[in-house]
């Protein structure tokens, strides 16, 4: 009677093991090709590689404000480029407020908070506030931006209540590729460097200006990250070749873990290559912005083919800037001109056309 009973509970066991078995669902990882079955679970999903895509600067003043009365079009045609990638990034240069008084400086950009709306309708992903221009209403201003980010829920670098906020990545997987994203500006004005920059205390931007700063952000982003990309406002307007500001920075955030550094301001566009295995762009120039001529109007986007550490390869798909601001991707000879004249442009800023 025991060794039945003790038989009769052994089966009972096997056949609730066997069933539990067969109806378990096994885990899925985002960015991996297939289910991964329970012996493999604690592996790490497999890398692929995925694409991001850079524009330069943006802002809704003038000619570009009505854009924004049908936000779901306001980008135009280039928001099909953006589109393509798994992630796009522009640069915002403009205060999201209403309100408040502009500062005292030449040029002060603003938009209401429905630049979000569109430029999510137009394909961009994460937007960089960190430039000289993201401050141009002050305090109120600041607290009007931050507002209108917390409220709008869309992903937006180099600013913050606090220096903690203003460095913090953007974080995302692509791809099974854990990326970060750090916005910073390295172009201020004088009078302005000491109230708009983030520090523990006080609300404002990712100053570059303050280097380990940066550097303990891009530091820390190498420590969980497989791809580490800083997006800067840097340059010297209407110059060509990248500054010695850029030139002293860049080598000392590729050592600190950054794999790809981009960025803009001199309203026109810069070199772009490689420096050792890391991707830098000196100039994205305008994007959707006013067009003062032909340098200032040329344009495009960057596009980006990234497996963890490695830059596999570089696309630019040239445009114009056409009234009232709007880049339009160019086609046929013109783009093939376009992005043999972009290409040309690395020549002094001592980036090379491959990794190594």
């Amino acid at each position: 009677m025991r060794r039945s009973r003790a038989f009769a509970l052994v089966a009972l066991a096997v056949a609730v093991s066997a069933c539990s078995t067969a109806t378990a669902k096994p885990e899925t990882t985002t960015g991996s090709k297939s289910t991964i079955g329970p012996i493999e679970q604690q592996r790490e999903p497999e890398r692929e590689p995925y694409t991001i895509a850079f524009g330069g600067d943006v802002h809704f003043e003038g000619a570009l404000r009505a854009r924004l009365d049908s936000p779901k079009t306001a980008l135009g045609p280039i928001a099909r480029v953006l589109g393509r990638a798994d992630l796009a990034v522009i640069n915002l240069e403009t205060a999201i407020t209403t309100g408040g008084a502009p500062v005292n400086k030449q040029f002060t950009f603003r938009a209401p908070a429905s630049a979000f709306t569109a430029l999510k309708a137009g394909g961009v992903d994460v937007v960089s506030m960190a430039n000289n221009h993201g401050m141009d209403y002050g305090s109120t201003g600041l607290e009007d931006s931050l507002a209108a980010i917390k409220k709008s829920r869309f992903p937006v670098i180099g600013i913050g209540e606090d220096d903690a906020e203003a460095y913090k990545p953007f974080r995302t997987t692509l791809n099974g590729n854990k990326v970060s994203i750090i916005g910073a500006t390295q172009v201020l004005d004088a009078e302005f460097i000491q109230s708009w920059s983030a520090t523990p205390g006080q609300g404002g931007l990712a100053s570059a200006k303050n280097e380990p700063r940066l550097i303990q952000a891009v530091r820390q982003a190498r420590k969980n990250s497989d791809t580490v990309i800083v997006f800067l406002h840097w340059g010297t307007e209407l110059q060509p070749c990248p500054n010695e500001a850029q030139r002293s920075l860049t080598p000392k955030l590729i050592k600190a873990g950054a794999d790809v550094i981009v960025g803009g301001h001199a309203h026109q566009l810069l070199g772009s290559g490689y420096l050792g295995n890391a991707y830098v762009n000196y100039g994205l120039g305008n994007f959707i912005f006013y067009n003062w001529g032909p340098v200032t109007g040329k344009t495009g986007v960057l596009t980006l083919t990234i497996n963890g550490r490695k830059v596999l390869k570089d696309r630019w798909t040239p445009a114009t800037i056409q009234s009232p601001g709007l880049p339009v991707p160019l086609t046929g000879p013109a783009a093939t001109q376009a992005v043999a004249s972009w290409k040309q442009l690395r020549s002094c800023a001592g980036l090379s056309a491959k990794p190594g």
